[in-house]
């Protein structure tokens, strides 16, 4: 199902079977700041295993990261943060980024392994903030990328639509997607480490 929502201003009703479709254990796609993504509530065993399958990989191996709608879920979910870390966080999200963080034991407990980091991820985007805010839950999310090997992700919403159409419960159009995935910062060593160059300016 294709669900078109206003990227300013999403419509009510069409918003309520996204937060139906996640709080019924599915996997939706939605759009963010950057690239498209798959994504489904944190805490859902039965369509995090989904995502697994769609991304090909095993629960222990994959790298998804957590969509919030602010900072407020930091604690809950990761490890206590030194005061240049959050500071770091704090300059630069809402925005195009993920943070890598030491995650605590109520993140592990959803994957097979023991997972001790997470990406963290607070989109400027209006749709995907919304959808976390009316949820109340954080999103675990993981990057839609192309068949194409010469353009890595995609951006039209029907065309992913046309795609994952047998995978997914709905897929949201946002509007067109960006071709350029966030800058991925590790923050779990003594300084910030770059893994990952993308959309964004770090401002420190």
């Amino acid at each position: 199902m294709l669900i078109t929502l206003h990227p300013d201003n999403p419509n009510p009703r069409d918003l309520k079977k996204v937060i139906d479709a996640l709080n019924n254990n599915e996997v939706i796609i939605l759009p963010t700041d950057t690239i498209y993504a798959m994504g489904c509530k944190l805490d859902s065993k039965k369509a995090i295993e989904q995502m697994c399958r769609i991304a090909g990989k095993k629960p222990e191996k994959v790298n998804f990261s957590m969509l919030c709608s602010d900072l407020s879920h930091l604690s809950e979910y990761t490890a206590p943060l030194d005061k240049s870390t959050f500071r770091l966080i704090k300059n630069n999200l809402p925005g195009p980024f993920t943070f890598i963080l030491n995650a605590n034991k109520q993140v592990s407990k959803w994957f097979a392994g023991n997972k001790k980091t997470i990406g963290i991820r607070v989109p400027d985007n209006v749709i995907a903030q919304t959808i976390v805010s009316q949820l109340d839950h954080p999103l675990l999310v993981s990057t839609i990328h192309h068949d194409d090997t010469i353009v890595e992700y995609m951006t039209d919403p029907e065309e992913i639509a046309a795609k994952f159409k047998h995978r997914v419960a709905l897929v949201i159009d946002g509007g067109s997607g960006g071709n350029e995935p966030s800058t991925i910062i590790d923050c779990t060593g003594e300084e910030p480490v770059i893994l990952r160059e993308g959309k964004g300016v770090i401002a420190y």
